[in-house]
């Protein structure tokens, strides 16, 4: 696609319709977006706005929203591109991760070749951007990190990405630290480690040994906390004391965070407090038969929290189908959010923040100098977005057209 070109006829949301005080829908307008050198440099209500010689593209009234960000997506470990497999039974997650380790070390085609079916069926529902976690463990080295990377090299013109050195079998195992400190020179941005109670049979020391790693590469942290209640809580308590003394502050992410849904709302309050005094975001991927995150009380404490998908058919779980979106609109099945500005609200949480409004009905995207990363949706507002997981249409990175069609 050239670098300059015009996309008319887009529906823009700019404001919210109010009767009696009250929210009843949203308002659109179309509009002609100048989009150059992988930006939008200019918005255009004017009809006879494209008058120049420059390309033009024809959105057909379809609704403009911010591209989606997977924060949660394990690359390494998808059966993506493979023939059906269930799941095998395991007793816990050392076992899980036994049995996982066996299957993928069986399966013929690479990990880059999975990785890329995966990335193609991300790009297919919106997400231009992804967080992946991959396993580095002594019987692999840094071979998944290698795979991963070299399906990211290939879509690099299509989405970025983050990558994170993840220690799924314990991070205090022997050899597992070293391999982890070669991964962030090879290309891991951020460390990551799992339940240092339950699989690493030591909070402190693999809370220390985890800050440790980061600090030394400058590299961001992930870590991932299945343990409930209050050894869940514990732990992210003294996550938290070790970020500020790091001063680590906003580089740190709790995945999972299932302890925060299992104690009380005082108790929660006083948790969602800490982290944002330490600037740690909280992702989850909102899986059922779980209690979850409180996201709307960490959202009202100022705790930013994203979804993503996790686990995508795996040794794991057998499910998932990739949509960010889907995962999204559970919210409002959890919470009852299905008002206009609660539902239009919830799309914040897979954009990195973004929404075309605010929640006082002010337009706040898309504004010149956005990049853009842009779906094009068949749908009227971004409140039927989330309830009815509309299509996507097509799908822009850096203003270039990576999925979907504009026919």
């Amino acid at each position: 696609m050239n670098e300059s070109y015009w996309l008319k006829n887009v529906r823009l949301e700019v404001g919210y319709k109010k009767e009696n005080d009250r929210v009843v829908g949203t308002i659109t307008k179309l509009a002609n977006l100048f989009i150059s050198d992988g930006r939008i440099t200019e918005v255009d209500y004017s009809k006879d706005a494209v008058t120049d010689d420059l390309p033009v593209i024809d959105a057909n009234g379809l609704l403009l929203i911010p591209s989606f960000i997977e924060k949660h997506v394990h690359l390494d470990k998808t059966y993506m591109g493979e023939d059906w497999r269930a799941c095998i039974p395991a007793k816990g997650v050392i076992e899980r991760c036994e049995i996982e380790k066996n299957i993928l070390a069986s399966i013929l085609s690479s990990t880059q070749n999975r990785a890329e079916a995966l990335l193609e069926i991300l790009l297919s529902y919106g997400s231009t951007h992804v967080r992946t976690h991959v396993d580095i463990y002594p019987e692999v080295k840094l071979q998944n990190l290698e795979g991963v990377r070299r399906a990211l090299d290939t879509y690099s013109n299509k989405v970025s990405s983050e990558i994170v050195a993840f220690a799924q079998h314990g991070l205090l195992r022997p050899g597992t630290v070293q391999l982890i400190r070669e991964a962030v020179r090879n290309g891991a941005g951020i460390v990551g480690a799992v339940d240092p109670a339950s699989v690493d049979n030591n909070i402190e020391a693999s809370l220390v040994q985890l800050m440790e790693l980061a600090v030394e590469g400058n590299a961001d942290i992930d870590l991932h906390l299945h343990d409930p209640g209050h050894l869940g809580t514990f732990t992210m308590k003294r996550l938290a004391y070790l970020t500020k003394q790091a001063g680590w502050e906003g580089r740190v992410a709790v995945s999972h965070a299932f302890g925060l849904g299992d104690v009380s709302k005082e108790e929660a309050i006083e948790l969602a407090q800490i982290l944002k005094d330490a600037g740690i975001s909280i992702v989850t991927s909102l899986p059922g038969g779980r209690a979850i995150p409180p996201v709307n009380l960490l959202t009202e404490c100022g705790v930013e929290v994203a979804i993503g998908n996790d686990n995508i058919y795996d040794s794991w779980w057998p499910t998932g189908n990739g949509d960010v979106l889907e995962r999204a609109g559970r919210l409002l099945e959890r919470y009852r959010w299905t008002d206009e500005v609660s539902l239009a609200q919830s799309l914040k949480y897979i954009t990195g923040g973004i929404t075309p409004l605010d929640r006082e009905g002010n337009q706040v995207w898309p504004k010149p100098g956005d990049t853009a990363n842009i779906i094009l949706v068949d749908a009227s507002c971004s409140a039927e977005i989330i309830a009815r997981r509309s299509t996507r249409k097509a799908v822009f990175y850096k203003g270039n057209l990576v999925s979907g069609s504009m026919k």
